[in-house]
């Protein structure tokens, strides 16, 4: 995360994460979800927290989520269903099933189709919206397996050359098992930045970039501005001259495998808060041996982080560096909350008649 993003010191609570775990989950059962559910959907919010992906952790989701139940636009529970299936491959209808729940279960179905046939893939259409797609990515690693992730968003994002938004942020996410190093885990939207990257700036008072938006009429913004309300995402790269048809295609790769593959739609024409998925699982004894993969895995991301850095920086990083550092910080000094974000789980425990623990 960029420097800007960060939350200080000064202004974070730690928290533990078992009384947040625990916060999570009761939340969720409040909002009539099943107490298995209800743990899975907070193991899928703490997850991101301790690797530091506050934009898709509690700070910023679960008060989204918490209206979306009750305002009725999430099933609590949903009877989802295969609708179409071959020994590698299946389609479901999630019947407006959170993403955070339905999704993980989607890659067990991919992971067990991958153990018979070496490859399993899964779309999951007529969902909500599935949190880090990283969490989902990095499932079938302890399988031996290399894990992906997509996820087809509702509208944000600008087409190169475009005045109003077409494309979702559309994040991809790859996850490959090393042997003694840890695992490369790669989570990415395909805009410059996610939309809760916005909700991060509006709430820490930050500029966004030049390069980051487009205005009124699709026109980028090329100085630093407030976090406006309503957002328009620019595809990543920013304008044509830097890219920006490389982010737009990716975006539009997303639509096509997660949205337009299960029929459930791209996201110009899906209901606002609808979304589509896409989950695979990849058995590397399928290839190779996993150890043999593992211990070139070890290699490869060893002769990338030992790359000698450019003046002016410490050292290079792979994808999912930071996130593991982070997670072993976390896990010992406790999970940095947002004071604001403290007083909205005090508020939200005293409505909904939850200890408060944090």
């Amino acid at each position: 995360m960029l420097e800007r993003f960060k939350l200080k010191e000064e202004d974070a609570v730690r928290v533990q994460e078992g009384a947040l775990r625990d916060t999570v989950t009761a939340i969720f059962e409040k909002m009539d979800v099943p107490s298995e559910d209800a743990e899975l959907a907070a193991d899928v919010l703490v997850s991101a927290d301790l690797r530091g992906v506050e934009t898709h952790g509690v700070s910023n989701i679960l008060r989204q989520y918490v209206e979306r139940y009750q305002s009725g636009d999430i099933n609590p529970r949903p009877e989802w269903r295969i609708v179409r299936e071959t020994p590698s491959t299946a389609n479901i209808d999630a019947d407006r099933g959170h993403g955070i729940i339905v999704t993980p279960k989607a890659m067990d179905i991919a992971i067990a189709k991958a153990k018979e046939t070496g490859v399993g893939m899964v779309t999951i259409g007529n969902a909500k919206h599935l949190g880090m797609a990283a969490y989902h990515a990095m499932l079938p690693l302890k399988h031996d397996m290399i894990g992906m992730c997509m996820t087809s968003c509702p509208p944000s994002v600008l087409p190169t050359f475009g005045g109003e938004p077409r494309l979702g942020t559309n994040p991809i996410a790859l996850a490959a098992p090393a042997g003694e190093e840890p695992p490369f885990v790669f989570d990415a939207a395909t805009s410059v930045i996610p939309d809760n990257r916005v909700h991060i700036a509006r709430r820490l008072g930050v500029d966004l970039l030049p390069g980051w938006l487009g205005d009124d009429q699709g026109n980028p913004i090329m100085e630093p501005v407030p976090a406006p309300s309503p957002h328009r995402l620019l595809p990543l790269g920013g304008v044509r001259e830097t890219g920006s048809h490389k982010g737009y295609g990716l975006g539009c790769i997303v639509d096509i495998l997660c949205g337009v593959l299960s029929l459930s739609g791209f996201g110009a024409m899906r209901d606002r808060g609808t979304f589509a998925h896409f989950v695979a699982a990849y058995s590397i004894e399928a290839f190779v041996d996993a150890g043999q993969f593992k211990s070139m895995m070890d290699n490869y991301l060893r002769t990338l982080k030992e790359t000698p850095p450019a003046p002016g920086h410490e050292r290079v990083l792979v994808a999912g560096q930071q996130e593991w550092e982070a997670e072993q910080e976390r896990r010992t000094k406790g999970i940095p909350l947002h004071t604001e974000v403290v007083q909205w789980f005090r508020d939200i425990c005293g409505e909904l008649g939850i200890p408060f623990k944090l």
